[in-house]
């Protein structure tokens, strides 16, 4: 299998991809094809445990990585996790399903793919015969810096940054980024917001002048965010298995379609259930569930992508987010896989803040997505009323998903075909303390554990061990910098 750019100047192997993280062009890589998956291949996963389905998935776009490895390694991962099911799927009623994606040493989704991705960067710098001492540079909204510094601490060979913005991100999860254990790592407050990080650090990776001063110091250059390919691929598996507990559950059979709404900040999450689509998943739609920052929800109601607005801070700030780089592998495939075109449309959102795709590629985005969002209210609202009427608390990336859920369902009502619909529950509601507790009381508490306390008398959930772990650990991490220093800092990191 190869990948290729989406601005059409590089084909590599997958292990170059994963190696490279981003292509030398500026453009994302994405498979040459795509895998089929056939009937009879679901139906074997069936029997499969997660760990397996996981390496079965990865196989199909790595097979330049030993399967038996990729399983060794899978399972690795997986047993870090504190459920012994890494993605369970739970069943509030009929047709109405959560897949809960935020077991693992984070309590985020992101470690679905970064327990995993370790392994498949030291391999691939392995099979490519690279010697540098890697460099992994993350820009985050707040859960894939923590599940990256999580993922690559103490790796050998290993050094790895994160970027958030100073004021985007909950309280919980800068003390989890901050108090970081660790020989090999680093976290750097920027003034600014996501956009700004993910900015900065695309201009190191587009840098020429960047990349030769780190080579110079012996270190090659890679990223942990979802523009890597390595982060994407393992994201894939999670839709194929809760198609396969759906089937094993009896609530569907196979061929059955099933429809799927989730968080969406980066465009990430979506987009691998996207690639699992065009795999051969029974995907009906996808519906793609934004905050107050609905810059993608205008897009797909507009086919322009307009940066040029005002930026809001949620209580759900992974979502927090105006420039969604996944967007363009998805761009990619519906222009034709232009890759002309596609360049063209990231230059002028570069240059100009905004790009329009054509109206037929907007009708063919629309057979497949689905997009809306909830503002505050909604979000609050949504995660009060299902606590009420099931019991089940969700975080405030979830609450957005369910209420763009509940209102897709509500305009189908009448619809001659209806799918099962799975939202995709991407952190614990423990991740957001303060604002899940106000959600569900109307309370306000400033300190955060005293937040995590309420909810457990409240709910009865489980805390996770790794959140109670970080309370008394000191916080090593306290430097803020501007966007235009962020490679000073990198170099000042690596010595």
């Amino acid at each position: 299998m190869y990948f290729i750019s989406t601005r059409g100047k590089e084909r590599v192997t997958g292990a170059q991809a994963i190696v490279q993280g981003i292509a030398g062009d500026g453009g994302l890589f994405v498979p040459e094809k795509f895998p089929a998956v056939s009937s009879e291949e679901i139906e074997k996963m069936l029997e499969m445990d997660y760990a397996e389905r996981t390496a079965f998935v990865l196989s199909k776009y790595l097979d330049d990585y030993p399967a038996d490895e990729l399983l060794t390694a899978v399972r690795t991962a997986y047993s870090r996790f504190e459920e012994g099911d890494a993605a369970p799927l739970v069943k509030i009623e009929d047709g109405v399903y959560i897949l809960e994606l935020f077991h693992g040493p984070t309590c985020a989704f992101k470690d679905m793919a970064l327990t995993v991705l370790p392994y498949l960067l030291k391999k691939g710098c392995e099979i490519v015969g690279i010697k540098e001492k890697v460099l992994v540079l993350v820009a985050t909204s707040g859960d894939t810096g923590k599940a990256a510094l999580e993922g690559f601490k103490d790796a050998k060979g290993v050094k790895i940054m994160t970027f958030y913005p100073e004021e985007g991100v909950s309280k919980m999860q800068k003390l989890q980024m901050c108090t970081t254990e660790g020989n090999n790592v680093n976290v750097v407050a920027v003034n600014g917001n996501f956009d700004d990080c993910q900015t900065g650090v695309k201009k190191i990776f587009n840098s020429e002048e960047c990349r030769a001063a780190l080579k110079k110091k012996g270190y090659l250059l890679t990223s942990a965010n979802s523009i890597n390919f390595g982060r994407l691929a393992p994201q894939i598996a999670y839709y194929f298995s809760a198609y396969c507990d759906l089937i094993s559950s009896g609530q569907i059979q196979l061929g059955d379609k099933v429809d799927f709404a989730v968080p969406t900040g980066n465009f990430g999450n979506i987009l691998a259930a996207y690639y699992a689509k065009r795999m051969g998943l029974p995907v009906g739609k996808l519906l793609c569930a934004s905050n107050r920052n609905n810059v993608l929800t205008l897009f797909f109601g507009s086919g322009t992508y307009d940066t040029k607005r005002p930026f809001f801070r949620t209580m759900s700030p992974s979502m927090d987010i105006l420039v969604s780089s996944n967007l363009e592998r998805l761009l990619f495939e519906f222009s034709g896989r232009n890759a002309a075109l596609t360049a063209e449309r990231m230059n002028a959102l570069s240059a100009k803040g905004k790009y329009s795709v054509h109206a037929d590629e907007l009708a063919k985005m629309g057979e497949s997505f689905y997009a809306g969002f909830a503002s505050e209210d909604d979000t609050v609202e949504c995660i009060y009323e299902f606590f009420m009427e099931y019991g089940y608390p969700m975080d405030t990336h979830t609450g957005v998903a369910m209420h763009v859920a509940q209102k897709y369902a509500e305009e189908q009502k009448d619809a001659e075909e209806k799918h099962p619909m799975v939202v995709v529950s991407t952190a614990s509601p423990y991740k957001f303390p303060q604002d899940v507790l106000y959600a569900l009381t109307g309370n306000d508490v400033k300190d955060s554990y005293k937040g995590v306390k309420r909810i457990h008398l409240l709910t009865a959930m489980k805390v996770p061990e790794s959140l109670k772990a970080i309370r008394y650990l000191p916080l090593r991490f306290k430097k803020t910098t501007s966007p235009a220093k962020m490679f000073d800092e990198v170099l000042e990191f690596i010595g």
